[in-house]
């Protein structure tokens, strides 16, 4: 994989000057590149206890993109997964410690605890006031004695950062760090593993598969196991805290791992307050990419029992973008439709031989979906068997609701489904089809007629013509075969559908900004859903 970079070892350097440079003056750092990376407050003048983290880069935004009022003083950053040398972390403390002390927030990996213990030690030789807490929230491991610093470290520097901004003294920022940390317990998942700038990728995580309980540096989880959906993968995580979770409230914080996309991490959090640990979750954190790991596909969760005094700490504002914000849960709110909305639906009547047809068409529609998500990879955005397979599984659902018995209002209620239930452009102009074609029917119109009628109503209002490459190349000849019988409609439709492969030039939908190389040879999913339709009709 490549990677976004001048030169590898510049890497870490580069991105802290483009931190800075985007903090708007809030942050500066030391001089000392590039063995000495240190970001700190610009505004800092050592009148409260300082609270210094940091370590390997590669978690971005942890640690400087929490240095700011209310959270971290400063933030020592190493190569990346790799701890930051003695003497980085000490020009850190001496920076920014001032008479009330300095706490150092370290995660619990050997490296960092040697480097920050340390230079806490040299720090105290100068006269300094340091003390250490040592965060160690991972639960993937139960019997490892030194269990690792993961994404619940985030706890500690939110409310230890807001304890220290309100003035308290060294001793009870330390105490109030301890005890968040015997509060927290985290626990990750993922699709698959990060990728090292200058490295090989490895791939340990088949298809199919989620490694859980899997560290922040890439290093392999406790197990691997079948990987179904999100709701599954929640379920995983909440088993295995629900054993550390017990009476009272907690507050949820669900870190994106990196390369996880918002409406994924949307999903996951919709889950997590469905799942076995809901009830128990009081506050949310997220979701958002806080402690990451390069761009690993993956999340976490961590968990922290919550007392009033924490939730308010939690919960003061701070200005670093980075932190997400803490909420407290609430019930879900739906509002009714606006009038107008509501459709007014016709009553439903039975008609077996009717239903039975649309039931096939949709069945048809439905098993494509992958050909024609395949086909609309090359031309579009991948998604037509999925727009088409959801509205037939919609009218699936809503069948038995529809006025069978009745060709000119079913049209129409068609028309209505298909507006509330298929999305993009598609389902809109198939609306309009079947809307047109109803009212057309409703005149006295034949079939094949209203179907014309719907036709030329879908070409005025969504500007497509024939030879545009789109389902209109196919449904052009196929409603004007259906006048000779079904059969000659389905070899018509297949035969411009076929000669949408030919056509290199898109006039409409997302087809027309790809060029003329990928669409040669690729039949318009479109057009192919239309010819399915009347191959299954005629057969």
């Amino acid at each position: 994989m490549t990677h976004f970079m001048n030169n590898k070892d510049d890497m870490v350097t580069d991105a802290i000057d483009g931190i800075i440079a985007a903090s708007g003056g809030m942050l500066a750092r030391l001089d000392g590149y590039p063995h000495i990376r240190v970001v700190v407050r610009s505004d800092w003048d050592k009148s409260r206890v300082a609270l210094v983290s940091g370590g390997g880069s590669g978690h971005e935004p942890a640690h400087a993109g929490f240095v700011g009022a209310g959270m971290l003083t400063a933030a020592i950053c190493g190569d990346i997964f790799a701890s930051p040398s003695v003497d980085a972390v000490l020009a850190g403390i001496l920076a920014v410690t001032g008479p009330a002390g300095c706490l150092l927030v370290v995660k619990n990996y050997t490296g960092d605890r040697l480097n920050f213990g340390l230079a806490a030690e040299r720090a105290r030789a100068f006269g300094l006031n340091v003390s250490m807490v040592v965060v160690n929230d991972d639960i993937a491991l139960p019997d490892l004695p030194q269990a690792r610093g993961v994404a619940g470290t985030l706890f500690v520097h939110k409310i230890a950062g807001a304890l220290a901004e309100q003035g308290g003294d060294l001793d009870s920022v330390t105490a109030a760090a301890e005890h968040v940390i015997k509060s927290t317990h985290s626990i990750g998942m993922s699709l698959d593993t990060c990728t090292v700038p200058g490295s090989p990728k490895e791939d340990r995580i088949p298809a199919g598969m989620a490694e859980l309980g899997l560290g922040i540096h890439g290093e392999a989880g406790v197990e691997q196991i079948i990987y179904d959906n999100a709701q599954g993968a929640i379920e995983a995580v909440a088993s295995k805290l629900e054993t550390k979770m017990f009476k009272g409230r907690y507050v949820a914080l669900l870190n994106n791992l990196g390369g996880t996309s918002e409406l994924e991490m949307s999903v996951l959090a919709a889950e997590l307050v469905k799942s076995r640990i809901g009830d128990k979750i009081a506050f949310l954190i997220g979701p958002a990419a806080m402690m990451t790991s390069l761009a690993m596909r993956g999340f976490s969760v961590s968990v922290m029992a919550v007392e009033e005094e924490d939730a308010a700490l939690l919960q003061v504002p701070c200005s670093m973008s980075a932190w997400p914000g803490c909420v407290k849960i609430a019930p879900e709110t739906v509002l009714p439709l606006p009038d107008g909305l509501a459709p007014i639906k016709a009553l439903p009547s039975a008609h077996e031989k009717t239903k039975a047809f649309l039931i096939g068409c949709c069945n048809v529609l439905i098993a494509a979906e992958d050909d024609l998500n395949a086909l609309d990879a090359k031309s579009g955005d991948g998604d037509t068997g999925s727009t088409l397979s959801g509205a037939s599984r919609a009218l699936l659902a809503a069948m038995d609701s529809l006025p069978l018995a009745d060709h000119t209002q079913l049209y129409r209620a068609i028309g209505q489904e298909l507006s509330q239930t298929m999305g993009g452009s598609s389902g809109v102009l198939l609306a309009i089809f079947f809307a047109a074609a109803g009212d057309a029917s409703s005149s006295g119109m034949p079939m094949r007629q209203a179907l014309m009628a719907g036709l030329e109503r879908m070409q005025e209002i969504g500007g497509a013509k024939s030879g545009d490459r789109t389902m209109i190349d196919a449904l052009i000849p196929a409603l004007t075969a259906m006048e000779d019988s079904l059969g000659a409609a389905a070899k018509a439709a297949r035969e411009g559908a076929n000669h949408t492969a030919t056509l290199t030039r898109a006039n409409a939908g997302r087809a027309s900004y790809i060029n003329a190389e990928q669409l040669q040879g690729h039949v318009d999913p479109g057009a192919e859903a239309v010819a399915r339709l009347f191959e299954h009709v005629s057969a």
